[in-house]
């Protein structure tokens, strides 16, 4: 806060996040919702290209994922709510309206609580509603010159949820922060993939600043086009600073909504900011009203899974694991479920650290090198757990697994691999005695400072007796030899 009052004003920002839903079908008819790869309107229908006539019929998934979605955020559901006709005229809504909800949203209040700066912030949350996506418009150059604007209508229909935040966010980087948090919870229920790139998770940001001290927040400004957690960092930090330099020579802030232009780093005008009226809501008239049983809230909240931040502070009072470990094995659920996995039942310490350290200095290591999503790990959780049982019982050396772990086909267990790539521990006692002569023979500074008293150079020996056997001599082992061939000799 002290560097938000260093020129005497203060920022409030509230976002508006809508996600995709994960439904198979679109939200008033049959067509796939899965439109990412399909050909310009190739997923339409009478109902999604709002022809005359054409009656909506409401997805329940949709209704099941807002309402987990609510839960998992403390929100209350009311028993009753309803869809509202959203009025507007945009190439991209062919109806010239959008099914959504005003007034009677699914799920009211709730909060999100997420670390940023060091602390823990609480954000509260104003609604969580569902509505209907739009289409999409293709901009590109005509063929007689100048530029075209094409619609699909792919993606008009499928189901949206929108989580209006209320303003209790302070900087640009607590608004990165709650959107990554958020996302990692729609993403831990099941709710949505939360791509940002693929437009299935955006934010508009709501950003206003006031002196201190003044209890009414300053005209509210809008930022749109905004489709990256650092593209909304950025943005708001230009818009912060844009306001605040504004205020502080005496100018008015009109309420409006901008553009982000993220390459030239700066927020642009695009109209007025709308007014709820403008809308002209009015209930649907073609779908009725919804009574949301406490048998069905209940049987939504049976689908919760542990929460992230209840996984992440179970795994370090549990397995031991340090909070940035325990923060890296939970960010992705199926991550958590694999480590989860590879431990077994009743697992010790010893083996928790040492399966957390493998899955996050060497499997997410290669796992980056092959450009895998962040939910898929090269190993499963059996072969991890393989992986870490050889490792225990000395069938494999540290190095050894290294060089096998790239080379683990799917599904294959690492000892069966060791076994094919000859990588097991190395059990003939004289290939390693013969390995360790010649690392005396090779090395003999480090032999002359041994014997001198610089016991530190016993390490030396040991990697070049190690590498002599391809990695697959037992380091233990390897330590007692040398140090009774250097005494004896």
């Amino acid at each position: 806060m002290a560097a938000e009052r260093a020129d005497g004003f203060k920022t409030t920002i509230g976002l508006e996040v809508h996600a995709q839903l994960l439904t198979q079908s679109k939200m008033y008819c049959g067509c796939s919702a899965r439109y990412a790869d399909a050909a310009p309107n190739t997923h339409v229908c009478p109902v999604c290209l709002g022809l005359p006539g054409a009656l909506p019929v409401l997805n329940r998934a949709t209704i099941e994922f807002g309402l987990l979605t609510g839960l998992a955020l403390d929100s209350e559901t009311p028993a009753f709510c309803k869809l509202d006709r959203k009025n507007y005229v945009y190439p991209d809504l062919p109806k010239g309206y959008q099914i959504s909800q005003y007034d009677l949203p699914l799920c009211v209040g709730g909060a999100l609580a997420f670390a940023s700066g060091g602390e823990t912030v609480r954000a509260g949350v104003t609604r969580v509603h569902v509505e209907e996506d739009t289409g999409r418009l293709v901009h590109r150059a005509g063929a007689a010159g100048g530029e075209v604007s094409l619609v699909d209508l792919n993606r008009s229909g499928v189901p949206l949820m929108e989580i209006v935040g209320e303003p209790d966010l302070h900087s640009p980087e607590e608004a990165r922060d709650y959107l990554i948090a958020l996302r990692q919870l729609l993403r831990y229920i099941g709710a949505s993939t939360g791509n940002m790139e693929e437009g299935a998770f955006r934010c508009d940001a709501n950003i206003s600043i006031r002196p201190v001290g003044q209890t009414e927040l300053g005209a509210k400004v809008e930022i749109k086009n905004m489709n990256s957690f650092r593209a909304v960092e950025r943005a708001l930090r230009f818009e912060e600073s844009r306001q605040r330099a504004a205020l502080a020579g005496g100018e008015r802030i009109e309420q409006e909504t901008r553009g982000w232009d993220d390459a030239r780093g700066q927020t642009l005008p695009q109209r007025t900011k709308e007014q709820a009226h403008d809308y002209r809501y009015f209930p649907e008239p073609d779908l009725p009203p919804l009574a949301i049983h406490a048998a069905m809230v209940e049987a939504v909240r049976a689908r919760l899974p542990e929460l992230p931040a209840a996984r992440r502070q179970r795994f370090a009072s549990a397995f031991g694991l340090g909070p940035d470990d325990a923060e890296t094995l939970t960010a992705e659920r199926a991550v958590a479920d694999v480590y989860e996995a590879a431990l077994g039942a009743a697992p010790t310490p010893e083996r928790a650290r040492a399966t957390a350290n493998w899955l996050i200095n060497d499997l997410m290591g290669l796992q980056r090198l092959r450009g895998l999503p962040p939910e898929q790990l090269p190993l499963s959780a059996d072969q991890l757990r393989d992986l870490v049982d050889a490792l225990a019982a000395g069938e494999l050396t540290g190095r050894a697994a290294k060089e096998l772990l790239p080379q683990i086909a799917p599904g294959e267990p690492p000892r069966a691999a060791a076994t094919r790539l000859n990588l097991l521990s190395l059990d003939d006692a004289g290939a390693v005695r013969g390995a360790a002569m010649a690392a005396i023979a090779a090395l003999p500074a480090a032999v002359a400072d041994y014997r001198g008293g610089k016991t530190a150079a016993l390490g030396r020996l040991i990697g070049e007796t190690i590498k002599g056997t391809g990695g697959r001599a037992k380091p233990d082992e390897v330590r007692r030899l040398l140090e009774e061939l250097l005494r004896d000799g």
